[in-house]
């Protein structure tokens, strides 16, 4: 079985998908990584110099690779993956993977990410906390009925990473 953690930016995929990897002895795949160690370039670098559609297709096909691997796996997908296509059809058709939608408020993500916004090229050019919030907003309301459509939604809020992860562990079994 494949573990699939899905979820806007800062929501923890990739650090709560390290964790699951070691507590269930699955492999961990980030997603972003996977593309950007396959084009040799970030995931910024590859929107900027061949443009969003060349990436899209390339985040499909890497997709359907891991949908198809048979190795057993936790994977953390890219904060939009699940919005593009029919890139949740393809998650929830197969018989083989959970998905785990990891849920924050707008208020807790908002704080999450303006302690990163200059690592994170989607947001760095917005120049204060209120443009942030108006931008997690807009694209939670876009993207939460792609979230939403997971096997498993987990609210976050108030929970440790520990807590987190026990939970999710538990719905496993």
């Amino acid at each position: 079985m494949k573990i699939f953690l899905l979820g806007y930016m800062g929501s923890g995929k990739s650090y709560l998908g390290k964790q699951l990897s070691e507590k269930t002895g699955r492999e961990f795949l980030d997603m972003d990584e996977v593309i950007e160690n396959r084009e040799d370039s970030s995931i910024s670098e590859i929107f900027e110099n061949r443009g969003e559609i060349y990436f899209r297709k390339l985040e499909r096909k890497v997709l359907e690779e891991l949908v198809n691997s048979k190795k057993p796996a936790v994977i953390s997908l890219g904060g939009g993956t699940p919005c593009y296509g029919t890139n949740m059809e393809l998650i929830k058709n197969d018989k083989d993977i959970v998905s785990f939608y990891l849920k924050w408020n707008i208020e807790s993500l908002t704080e999450r990410l303006s302690l990163e916004k200059d690592h994170r090229p989607m947001i760095s050019h917005l120049e204060n906390r209120e443009k942030l919030e108006e931008f997690i907003r807009k694209h939670l309301f876009e993207r939460g009925f792609y979230y939403n459509q997971s096997d498993h939604i987990m609210n976050c809020e108030n929970k440790s990473a520990q807590q987190i992860i026990d939970e999710i562990s538990g719905k496993l079994v």
